[in-house]
C-alpha cells in the first residue's frame, strides 16, 4: 500500500472561501489567523466574534469575511495552519536526527504536540479542531484526529522506511486519540501539563506503538 498522502501546508482548508493568490492576501490572512489565536487565549471561544478579530488584526470586517463565512469557519482555518505546522516541526525534527528508532521517532511526536500546548497561541483550546458543536447542521463535520493521525502516520511510515499499511493507520490513530485525551488531562491538572502524567503518556505510547513501527 502506497504512504498516507500528505497535504501541503499551501493546500488552502475547506473552510476558506477564498484561497489567497497574491503574497498581499496571504499575509492578510495570516494576520487574521494570528488575532483569532491571540483571542482565543484571551476570550476563549464562545466570547470570540469576527469583528474583535478584524479589529486586532488591523484590517475590515469585510476583510474576514472574504474568507470566512462566520467565527467557526475562521477557527478551522486556524486549526488546519496548526496541524500544517505541527507536521512541519515533527518533519524539520526528524530530519535534523535522521537515525531516530521507533522509541524516538515517537518522543519527537509528542514532544512537538506538548511544546506548540505550551507555546502556540490559542493552541491550548484549538489545537487540531473547532469546540462545541456544529453551527448551522447539515453537512459532515471533519475528524480532527483522524487527519491528524493521518499525517503523522506518513510521517512516521517515511522516517522509518516502513509501509504505511491499515494495521499502522489503525494503531497510530488509537495512539493519537489516546494520547489527546491524555494531554489533555496533563493540562488540566497543570497549567504547562503535569510531568507525571506526561510521562505515562510516554511509557503508553511507546509500549503500544513501537512494536508497530518497528515491524
Amino acid at each position: 500500500m502506497d504512504p498516507v498522502p500528505q497535504t501541503s501546508p499551501q493546500d488552502a482548508p475547506p473552510a476558506l472561501r477564498r484561497t489567497p493568490v497574491q503574497q498581499r492576501s496571504a499575509e492578510r490572512l495570516a494576520r487574521i489567523l494570528d488575532a483569532c489565536a491571540g483571542l482565543l487565549d484571551e476570550t476563549g471561544y464562545e466570547q470570540l466574534s469576527t469583528r474583535a478579530v478584524a479589529v486586532r488584526a488591523g484590517v475590515p470586517i469585510g476583510s474576514v469575511y472574504r474568507f470566512f463565512g462566520n467565527k467557526r469557519a475562521m477557527v478551522a482555518a486556524l486549526a488546519h495552519r496548526n496541524l500544517d505546522r505541527y507536521a512541519e516541526r515533527i518533519a524539520a525534527r526528524f530530519e535534523r536526527t535522521p537515525l531516530l528508532d521507533a522509541h524516538s521517532a515517537i518522543d519527537g511526536v509528542l514532544d512537538e504536540f506538548i511544546a506548540m500546548k505550551r507555546s502556540v497561541p490559542g493552541f491550548a483550546l484549538v489545537d487540531f479542531g473547532v469546540p462545541g458543536p456544529e453551527e448551522g447542521g447539515g453537512g459532515a463535520a471533519e475528524d480532527p484526529n483522524g487527519l491528524v493521525a493521518e499525517r503523522i502516520c506518513g510521517l512516521l511510515a517515511t522516517h522509518l522506511g516502513r509501509t504505511a499499511d491499515e494495521t499502522l493507520r489503525r494503531k497510530v490513530l488509537v495512539g493519537v486519540e489516546t494520547a489527546d485525551t491524555l494531554v489533555r488531562l496533563a493540562f488540566r491538572t497543570a497549567p504547562e501539563g503535569d510531568p507525571a502524567l506526561i510521562d505515562e503518556t510516554r511509557l503508553l505510547l511507546h509500549a503500544y506503538l513501537a512494536p508497530s513501527l518497528a515491524a
